[in-house]
This record gives structure tokens, C-alpha cells and sequence, in this order.
């Protein structure tokens, strides 16, 4: 008798606190510290109620976010020591860790012409694509019609997507910035065109290179800022943004590197030149500051298949109103064929976001959203180390702080399905089979938590009493 009363205190206290949080785990890892390194910190999983269920200790700090595997292992992008190009996000390096801490590979770009930054995406052929800032020339960048030049280093560092195959520890695939501008100041040139006939290529004298923003205050030549990339396997399309002119942009990732550098093919036809922009119209001379609807944006993704808005993109946008951030849901407009439409002498649609959420959040660095299979958005807002879910309604349902650390770059939650391994009984993922996890199995029996594999402890295909009894015998000792 005392054990059900506990159980059911512990139901309900569940259930109470959480009714709306979506089961799964969230995964972050907290800055300590800029520039090269970052200082040495900690990657933390927690699930649903909060609780931290594992760690893994690194040596660098964070360029931005971990990823996790369906093998439970995690993809950790992180910041070397003494960086070829250092700016805001600075990173260099890419480690895959097990789940008990084991380097399984480790990926370093940071050389005279590359340097990662910011974020990488983890493709399901276990690639992995990579952002870098790529080295040229101030006189490289005037010879394709660049006007003007203000840093002291006299360079430009351009941006490139690149794909690592950790099984041949070799680039397999690259996109250039560099192969995709267009200039309307050098008739002589051969990118020469007018700009607002050309969305789908880059002004080159769009935006400016170089500054004192990088860790320390030291010059730079950081000019497009790439700080998210996203990975739609359905449409095999790349979704990058680019916080200094302030807008989000999609590729096409079907092409070859070659097709990747010109202007036709891959499965849309059109090479390595933009399918969609959104954000700043213009940027491409089809706006002006009015049109514009994105300021220093960051942590741009599609929202999953099954997921509501699904296909949709999801964004958070750092400097929306005063000194509120915001994050936006938009839904990009398609032809028949998938295509993203844009009207003759018109902008990118849509004029109006789907779905936002603003209010009592303001971050000017990092952060994302990331939509949940039951339609809540996690939110990371980086600089007051926060992260927090709220519903499509905007009730917050889940408020958690890192205490003790710079900032979190990004979080993002996964569903206990996305797993391909799991021990029975152990509901919680934190490698124990113990009282909370009944509680777990009595939230799923009575509808209010999601069914995950490990409920099903005699997997027999569903969830209920007998699942119970088998993990209180294994609690037992029995």
C-alpha cells in the first residue's frame, strides 16, 4: 500500500509539473569562456523533468551546439587553440564522442585558407557538413568588383560549406560563396549585372568586411557570418543564415562540387546559386530598411516531417523589437514541382511570419528554436543561459538556467525514439532502473506522457500494468 501511494504522489507530482513538456532529451553545451579554447567545459543531457542523466568533459569550449546520434554517441564542435581566423564563433574543430566518453574521431580545419566556425549539421550517410571562413586577398576580392576594403589585414574571408567523410577523413563535397556574386559597379567584369534581375547570387558589395569584432577586440575580415546551417534530407537542400546582412539562404546539396560552383544543375537546376532567400530583400535591390524582417538572426532549421508546421522554417531572431528577442515560424512558398516562388520584380515571400514568439527574452549572440513532435519549441536564449519550452500558445512549461557559465550557444531535444538502443525499463535514460521510472510508465499508461520503446519492458508492443510489475520485480531484485 505505502509503495502505490508513492507512485501515485509521484505520478501526480509528475504530471503537474510537466503535463505539457514533451518527453525527450535535450542536449547543450555551456561557454565558459571566448576566443581560442574557450576554457575547458561540460556537455549536459537532461530529460524531461530537468534531470541531468550525463555529461561528457571536454578540454575546448564550444563553437556552438552538440549533436546526438541514434547510437547515443554525440557530434561536439569546438574551439582550438590559437585559430587561424578568429572571429565571433570561432570553433576549428569536430569531434564524434561515445557514449561513455571515447573520441571516435576528431576533425580539425583550421588552416591558412579555412577555419570552421560556428556550426556543423550531421548528414544520415554519417557525413557531416562543415562551416568555414575561406582566406582571399583584399585585391581577389576588388578584382571581382569589390568597391571597398576596411580592415588592416587587407584580406576578405568569404564563407564555404563543405562535407566531411569521417570513414575517408577527406572533403567529399564543397560550395563557395566565392563561385556566386554579382556586381553592378565594373561593366568589365564578368559577374557584372543588375543586382534586383539576380536573387539568386550575392552582391559583393553587400555588407562590410572586416571590423574589431572578433574575441579580444583584434581586426578581422568576417564579412557574411554564416552562424547555422540545416539539412533537409527530403528535398536535399541546405538552409544557412547569415547574421551581418540578416538573412537565411537555401542551397541545393544534390550537385556535385563542380555543378556546386556554377549555375546549372543538381536536381533543381540551378548549381550552387540560391533557391530561396528570406529576411532582407534589400540586399538583392527588391526592398528597402521597411521590408526588412530579420536583424542578427540565428539558429535557422526545418521543422521535421510529422511535426506541426511541418517543412516549415523556424529561426530565432536576436534583435526584434527594443530589447526583445523573438522566434519566428515561416512558411516559404512552393510551386507544384517544390519549387520556391518568387514574383517578377517582387521579394522572397512570405510578408508575414506563420507563427511567433516574443516577450521577456533577449539575446544578441547564438541562440535557436527548434519545433517538438508534439507542436512546443524549445528555445535557447544564449545569453541569459536559458533554456525554455513553450507551447504553440506560448505557455512556458519548461524554465531551466545554466548557473556558472557564459552563455549556452544552442540546445536542442530529442525524442526518446530517435535512439536505436535502449535498455528496457530504464524510461528515463539515465542508465538506472528505479521509482522514477514507474512514475514514467504511470504518466504513459494514463495519457499523459508519450510512449517511448523502453516503457515496454516485456515488449509485448504495448505499454501497461504488466510493465509495472516487471520493473518493480527488476527493483526488487527480482
Amino acid at each position: 500500500m505505502k509503495s502505490l501511494i508513492l507512485i501515485l504522489f509521484f505520478g501526480l507530482t509528475n504530471y503537474l509539473l510537466s503535463q505539457e513538456v514533451m518527453p525527450g532529451l535535450t542536449i547543450f553545451t555551456p561557454q565558459n569562456g571566448g576566443g581560442g579554447g574557450g576554457g575547458g567545459t561540460t556537455t549536459y543531457l537532461k530529460n524531461e523533468n530537468g534531470t541531468t542523466i550525463k555529461t561528457w568533459n571536454h578540454s575546448n569550449g564550444p563553437a556552438s551546439m552538440p549533436y546526438m546520434y541514434p547510437d547515443s554517441s554525440i557530434l561536439y564542435p569546438y574551439r582550438v587553440n590559437n585559430p587561424t581566423m578568429n572571429s565571433g564563433g570561432v570553433g576549428g574543430g569536430v569531434q564524434r564522442i561515445s557514449w561513455n566518453g571515447e573520441i571516435l574521431w576528431d576533425f580539425v580545419m583550421s588552416n591558412d585558407t579555412y577555419q570552421h566556425h560556428h556550426d556543423v549539421e550531421p548528414l544520415p550517410n554519417g557525413n557531416v557538413l562543415i562551416v568555414a571562413w575561406e582566406r582571399f586577398t583584399a585585391s581577389e576580392a576588388i578584382a571581382l568588383g569589390r568597391e571597398v576594403i576596411n580592415n588592416p589585414l587587407n584580406e576578405c574571408w568569404s564563407e564555404a560549406i563543405l562535407e566531411y567523410n569521417p570513414d575517408l577523413d577527406e572533403i567529399v563535397w564543397e560550395w563557395h560563396l566565392w563561385d556566386h556574386f554579382i556586381q553592378d559597379v565594373n561593366p568589365s567584369l564578368p559577374n557584372y549585372g543588375n543586382i534586383s534581375d539576380h536573387p539568386e547570387l550575392w552582391n559583393i558589395n553587400e555588407g562590410t568586411i572586416g571590423g574589431a569584432g572578433g574575441p579580444g577586440g583584434e581586426p578581422n575580415a568576417d564579412w557574411i557570418h554564416i552562424n547555422a546551417i540545416a539539412y533537409n534530407s527530403e528535398l536535399d537542400q541546405i538552409v544557412f543564415s547569415s547574421r551581418h546582412v540578416n538573412e537565411i539562404f537555401v542551397i541545393d546539396h544534390s550537385t556535385t562540387t563542380d555543378e556546386a560552383a556554377g549555375h546549372t544543375g543538381g536536381i533543381y537546376g540551378k548549381g550552387g546559386d540560391f533557391l530561396y532567400r528570406w529576411g532582407n530583400p534589400q540586399n538583392y535591390g527588391r526592398g528597402n530598411s521597411g521590408n526588412q524582417q530579420l536583424n542578427s538572426q540565428h539558429g535557422v532549421n526545418w521543422i521535421k516531417s510529422g511535426y506541426p508546421g511541418e517543412n516549415n522554417f523556424i529561426l530565432y531572431n536576436n534583435v526584434y523589437s527594443g530589447q526583445n528577442s523573438a522566434v519566428f515560424e515561416i512558411s516559404p512558398p512552393y510551386d507544384s514541382n517544390g519549387n520556391y516562388i518568387i514574383e517578377d520584380g517582387q521579394p522572397y515571400g512570405p510578408s508575414n511570419v506563420t507563427w511567433m514568439h516574443t516577450g521577456g527574452f533577449y539575446s544578441n549572440v547564438q541562440s535557436g528554436a527548434f519545433r517538438l513532435q508534439n507542436g512546443n519549441t524549445l528555445i535557447t536564449d544564449a545569453d541569459s543561459k536559458r533554456i525554455f519550452e513553450v507551447t504553440y500558445n506560448g505557455s512556458i512549461v519548461y524554465d531551466f538556467i545554466q548557473n556558472n557559465a557564459q552563455m549556452i550557444p544552442r540546445a536542442q531535444k530529442y525524442n526518446y525514439d530517435h535512439f536505436s538502443s535502449y535498455e528496457p525499463g530504464d524510461v528515463n535514460a539515465d542508465e538506472n532502473i528505479d521509482v522514477l521510472d514507474i512514475v514514467l510508465v504511470v504518466n504513459i499508461i494514463l495519457g499523459l506522457s508519450s510512449d517511448v520503446p523502453a516503457s515496454d519492458y516485456n515488449q509485448d508492443g504495448i505499454t501497461n500494468v504488466l510493465d509495472i510489475v516487471a520493473i518493480v520485480n527488476i527493483i526488487l531484485g527480482g
